[in-house]
């Protein structure tokens, strides 16, 4: 793995582009405008900003080199904190303009639209438990079971909820949510949750030691491979079929967007081989991507 690839996956920026790819999938699927460029670059900057902060407060080791991405941020903390640095700057600038184009429209929201606003940040900052790295253990990160649907329930509401909101109020449009919007955030959550769930196999050993009770840690590898993520998949896959037919979707639409679900499938079942860190990062997390690609690829079927 050279430099910049460690730089992509390591420090994050390749969440933050997933971020992205994933909010337009969920526009176009919804058929609402797409967001303004500043907010894309708010979304970027948040995303890695809030995943390099599990990171950033690593302790430095003997046994460090085992570890290849806690070794990476260990060599690369004056990398990091500029980065962090340059990346909070980019957040506060992009969500200050966000801000002051749109407070008149946020001051209108309805009370629901209020909930769903500040729903998904409180469930994020409980995660960690505190805006310190590493100074609160009480938290739902410590939740072994938990903590892959509290990452896919944030993950679904900032890449299919948000953007409508925010896309709503940039065009003056105060759209009502129906039952697809709905059934699309249920099948956002379902998908980066299996996608957490098979990172977690990753670290059984780390989790097992520490008494983290993940699935794999409770279950075992052969039982959340086949008795939790394949089924979990499949059921994903039907939530998608259901809220196509009821968009009617054309069928090449559907075929290219089953796509992903086949491959989530497909690297579940081969989790029962060890595999790199490289694999976890470029394959599991790449899913996203390429759900996010075959969504919007799907839509050129739509007249």
């Amino acid at each position: 793995m050279n430099g910049l690839t460690r730089l992509l996956f390591f420090g994050n920026y390749f969440y933050g582009f997933c971020a992205i790819a994933l909010s337009i999938e969920a526009n176009l699927q919804q058929h609402i405008p797409l967001n303004s460029i500043t907010y894309y670059l708010f979304v970027f900057a948040a995303t890695v900003l809030y995943y390099t902060h599990a990171y950033i407060s690593e302790p430095v080791t003997d046994p460090l080199h085992h570890n290849k991405r806690a070794a990476w941020y260990a060599k690369n903390r004056v990398l990091i904190g500029w980065s962090q640095l340059a990346l909070t700057i980019v957040c506060l600038t992009t969500g200050s303009y966000l801000l002051r184009e749109n407070w008149k429209n946020l001051l209108h929201l309805e009370g629901w639209r209020w909930l769903l606003v500040l729903i998904f940040p409180i469930v994020a900052a409980l995660y960690y438990g505190s805006v310190s790295p590493g100074s609160s253990t009480r938290n739902l990160r410590r939740n072994g079971w938990l903590k892959p649907f509290v990452i896919g329930f944030v993950w679904a509401g900032a890449v299919t909820v948000y953007p409508v909101i925010f896309s709503d109020m940039e065009h003056n449009r105060l759209d009502p949510p129906d039952l697809f919007m709905f059934l699309l955030t249920l099948k956002n959550l379902m998908y980066i949750t299996m996608l957490c769930i098979m990172f977690d196999i990753k670290d059984y050993a780390a989790d097992h030691n520490s008494q983290l009770k993940t699935f794999v840690v409770r279950y075992g590898l052969r039982f959340t491979i086949f008795s939790l993520l394949i089924p979990l998949s499949l059921a994903g896959l039907a939530v998608f079929l259901v809220f196509t037919s009821i968009r009617g979707f054309p069928l090449p639409t559907i075929l290219i967007n089953m796509i992903p679900f086949l491959l989530l499938i497909t690297v579940a079942y081969s989790m029962h081989r060890r595999k790199s860190i490289l694999y976890y990062l470029a394959i599991i997390d790449g899913l996203m991507l390429v759900k996010a690609i075959c969504g919007i690829a799907g839509m050129i079927f739509i007249k």
